[in-house]
């Protein structure tokens, strides 16, 4: 398998994408790289003319119900299972800080 990227390439994808790769990394990387475009060119060698280009290999069709108006659970089915609650809330732990500046 000749390699198609050479570790000068990785190396600058790394870098551009602010991966900090390890020696054995960029190695494997190439290798892999190379393994994707080498499939890729074999693909290249498929007669595909008379295949039309397509989305999806199955139909798709997009199903919606219909939009109407239904009676809600309320607030004791809604809040039954919450494993905190204050009053007629939801009650969650803090996330934020006050300097975290949100």
């Amino acid at each position: 398998m000749a390699e198609k990227i050479d570790q000068a390439q990785v190396r600058k994808v790394a870098r551009l994408s602010r991966l900090d790769l390890t020696e054995a990394e960029v190695e494997e990387f190439t290798g892999q790289l190379s393994a994707i475009l080498d499939y890729v060119e074999k693909m290249n060698e498929l007669d595909t003319a008379n295949v039309e280009p397509l989305a999806h290999c199955l139909p798709v069709s997009n199903v919606f119900r219909a939009d109407s108006v239904k009676e809600s659970l309320g607030t004791e089915k809604t809040l039954a299972n919450a494993p905190q609650r204050d009053g007629e809330f939801f009650k969650v732990p803090k996330i934020l800080d006050g300097s975290s500046g949100a």
